[in-house]
Formats: structure tokens, sequence, C-alpha cells
């Protein structure tokens, strides 16, 4: 029998459903700034092409958006059920945090979502811009509240305690805390480079797909991308793919993204690792699975190892000599706390985040060299044609969500055994509960968000694989004329089609 208690079923149970929660707003934040990027340069420029992509993908920002909040709402009630301890404790400064977040970026969201989705022909173009540029704000604004709280328990200040409870002294000073700007502008950046490499996987499928269809049907008539509107016949899903230049737009457009926020994710993250290193020295030790300074020797960076936390070793550790110093303490022989310096029961799991840690390092490398590369491609003019390159680009699409959730993994696993680091520990936190009812709930969560999330997500998949066309007026539908698409978030085979005039049903 495994040796799990109510704390461990809790904690994987919080886990599940934040790990399915981030994947949304994640891309919400990138999506909504590319949208209104898109608008932008449609308005500035006139280029037909940026009005495309913004309808392109403003149905994958709405699906996307409806399901953030819907996985959103199950984390808010688990601090009452599964973490009364946590709430009780600090809730009264987590509480007001969370609230100032659906005051002010929830209420800005909601406020303009609606004339962002479906007044592009109802208002004027400028207020329709400033609508996505107010959505875009309330995204960013959302990510600034949730961070505030989750660095404050990374970090905490700006509090005391009064019979057993925290108790507010500074806002300033508990939103502002330590951790906050780094791991802020690391979210943040990372948002950006996930929506990028979904965009650009997005433009390397249709692009690939493209090259094996034929330009023409067994009679001879065209069935090109350019012809995709035909009235005669509706593009089945294997004409669907296309090489236009909506196509390769979101592509040039990814890349370039890639190429330039890539390097400087890599610079806030040795940012955000040396403030770690200060205030959370411990987590530090765990991802580096470092456990024992010796005199006169630096710290290596290992580049493989198998932390073993029962016998206080990293085994099979394969490493680089003093670049763990250098990276660290910026000197060749600078030592760091090591694991050995910790009680045993402070200690986070060494052979988890080990590992959490290095995925998101190592996908965070392959983004700055799949930038260089479509500089290279760029150069050469070859970005568009290059088939290794396009394919790569398709692997790499989910990778920013990847990254995001191991770089979640390690600082949330990291900065155990504490809920509120150094004041209150994550057994003192949890609910009472018995085991049966955690296991039931938690059966549950993952019968209930596969299922849903899972339908979720294949839709979002079928909308991607949609051509990107050029975008037909909006239509009145009166007597005689032609009648608009009545399901604005649905994804037909035929995204773009015309009806037949009602004057005349059978024709």
């Amino acid at each position: 029998m495994l040796d799990i208690s109510a704390l461990d079923l809790a904690r994987v149970q919080f886990a599940f459903t934040v790990s399915f929660h981030i994947i949304f707003p994640s891309i919400t934040i990138g999506l909504a700034s590319y949208l209104f990027v898109l608008e932008a340069l449609w308005l500035k420029t006139g280029r037909e092409v940026y009005k495309d992509l913004y309808h392109y993908w403003l149905k994958i920002f709405g699906v996307n958006f409806g399901m953030g909040v819907v996985s959103g709402l199950v984390m808010a009630y688990q601090f009452g059920t599964n973490w009364s301890g946590f709430s009780a404790f600090a809730g009264s400064i987590t509480g007001p945090l969370l609230t100032y977040e659906v005051l002010t970026a929830f209420f800005l969201e909601a406020g303009f979502l609606g004339v962002m989705m479906f007044g592009w022909s109802r208002v004027g173009p400028g207020l329709h811009l400033l609508s996505t540029g107010m959505v875009a704000l309330g995204t960013l604004v959302s990510a600034t509240w949730i961070l505030a709280s989750n660095s404050w328990m990374q970090t905490p200040q700006g509090f005391e305690i009064r019979d057993g409870v925290a108790v507010p002294t500074d806002w300033l000073a508990i939103i502002f805390n330590p951790s906050f700007p780094y791991r802020l502008l690391h979210m943040s950046i990372g948002a950006f480079l996930a929506t990028a490499l979904m965009v650009g996987a997005a433009g390397a499928w249709h692009l690939l797909r493209s090259k094996n269809i034929p330009n023409k049907d067994i009679s001879g008539r065209d069935i090109s991308s350019n012809n995709i509107l035909s009235k005669n016949k509706q593009p089945g899903p294997e004409n669907l793919a296309q090489d236009n230049a909506g196509v390769r737009t979101m592509l040039s457009m990814a890349m370039w993204m890639l190429l330039l926020v890539a390097p400087l994710q890599a610079l806030v993250g040795d940012a955000h690792g040396l403030n770690t290193l200060k205030h959370q020295p411990a987590k530090i030790a765990a991802m580096e699975g470092h456990w024992q300074n010796h005199e006169g020797e630096g710290v290596p960076l290992l580049l493989f190892g198998l932390p073993d936390m029962q016998a206080e070793t990293t085994r099979f550790a394969v490493g680089i000599p003093h670049l763990g110093s250098l990276i660290l303490t910026h000197s060749w022989d600078g030592h760091i706390p090591a694991l050995k310096d910790f009680p045993a029961s402070d200690r986070p799991n060494a052979s988890v985040i080990f590992w959490s840690f290095r995925v998101m390092v190592g996908l965070g490398m392959l983004m700055i060299a799949l930038g260089l590369w479509s500089l290279y491609l760029r150069v050469k003019g070859q970005l568009y044609q290059n088939t290794l390159f396009l394919r790569l680009t398709l692997c790499m699409g989910p990778a920013g969500v990847i990254a995001i959730l191991a770089g979640w993994i390690t600082t949330e696993m990291g900065r155990q055994p504490w809920v509120v680091y150094g004041i209150m520990r994550t057994a003192d936190a949890v609910s009472s509960h018995d085991i049966s009812s955690l296991a039931a709930s938690l059966a549950l969560f993952v019968v209930v968000y596969i299922f849903v999330f899972g339908i979720g997500i294949g839709y979002l998949l079928r909308l991607i694989r949609q051509p990107v066309v050029h975008a037909l007026p909006e239509l009145e539908g009166g007597p005689g004329q032609s009648r608009q698409q009545m399901r604005p978030l649905s994804a037909p085979d035929a995204p773009f089609s015309l009806q037949a005039p009602l004057s005349n049903p059978k024709e």
C-alpha cells in the first residue's frame, strides 16, 4: 500500500487543477496583446492581412478565455474547502488581493470583451482598438494581482501575526514584496513566448500541409488556397492547409517575437534566480542538486543527476566544474547554501524540482536556438521553404506551455514544506478531511477535467486548422440579401461561406 496522507491528496488535487488552469491564462495574456498589435497594424498600414489574422485568432482567443475563466473558479473554492487553515491564517491578505483582481482586471475584461468579440462593424475602429487594448491590459492586470498574492507567499512581508492570524500592516510592502517584480516579468514574458510558439506552430503546420496538397483535382480544376471560397465547392479537410500571405505573416511575426524575447527571458530568469538564492536558498540548492560544500572547491553546474533524498546525494552526477559558482555567485569559487545546511524536514524535494528546472531551462535554450535559426533563414530567404525548420517549429508549439508548467512546479514544490515561506507549514494549512473524500473528489476532478477540457482543447485545434482567408464584410441578412454565419464562435469546414439568398432558398 502507498503511504498517502490527506495532505498529499490535497496537494495533488490543487496541483492538478492549477496545472490545467495556468495553460489558458498564459495563452490569453499573449493572444490578447497579439490581437491588439494586429489591429493596430491594420489601422496604421491598411494591409488587409492583419485584419484577416485578427479575425482568425479572435475566435481562438474567445474559446481560450472562456476555458480560463471556468478553470479558475474551481481553484478559488479549494482555498475554502481544502485549505481552510491557510484561509484562516492569511485570508486577510490574500483575500483582498484576489478581490482587487476581480474589481480591476475581471471587470475591465468583461466590460470590453463583448465589444472586442462582436463589435467589429458596430463601433468605430478607434473604439474597437481601445476595447482590444483594454482586454489585453486586463489580462496583464489580472496576472499582476495573482502574482502579487503568490509572491507574498514566497517572500512574505508587510504584516504581523496577531492571535495566530496574519494582519496586514503595509499594503505596498505586501504587493511589492522582494520576489514580485521578477516573478511578474518572468511569467508575462513566458506567456508571450508560449503564444508566439503556438502562433508559429500554426503557421508551420499550414505551410507543411500546403506542400502536400495538389493544386488541381482529378478534373483539372484549380483548388488552390486562392480559390478556397468558391461557391461551387466547399473545401474538404485535406484542403484546409494553405500557403498565403496570412500564414506567412503569422509565422514571421512569431519568429520575430521569439528572436527578441527568448534571450530577454534568459536574462530575467537569471535575475530571478539570484533573487531566489537570497530569499529561498533551500530552493536553489534543491534545483541544483547541491548537497554539500567543500573547502576550496566551487559549485559545479550539474547537467544530469538523480537526487536521492534518503541517501542525501545526487547519483550519477554529470556536471561542469565551477560553472554553478559563476552563474549563482559570479565568482570562480563562490559557495551557495547546500541542502545539508538545512534540517531534513525543511528541504524541498530535489528529486522533482531538479528535473523540472532543467526542463524549463532546456526548452528556453531551444527557443533561443529556434529564433536564431529563423533569423538565418530569413536572411537567406528560406524562412517559409525550409522543411526541417518548419517541422521543428511545429514540434515546439507546446514548448512554451510546458516550460511554464515546469517553472511553476519548480517554484511551488521548491517552496515546500512551507505554504507561507518560513511562517506557516503546508501541513498546518490543510483542512481536516479524510482520505476517502479527498480521493473521491480528486478522481471526479480528473474525469471531468479530461472530458471537458479535452473537448475544449480539441475544439481549439480544430479552429487552428481552419484556413486564414480574407474576411468577408458583415451582411445584414435582410430579404433578398445573403446571410452571415449565425454562430460567431463556430468552426465549420468552410469558415467564411455565403448562404443562399432568402428569396430563393432552392438555389
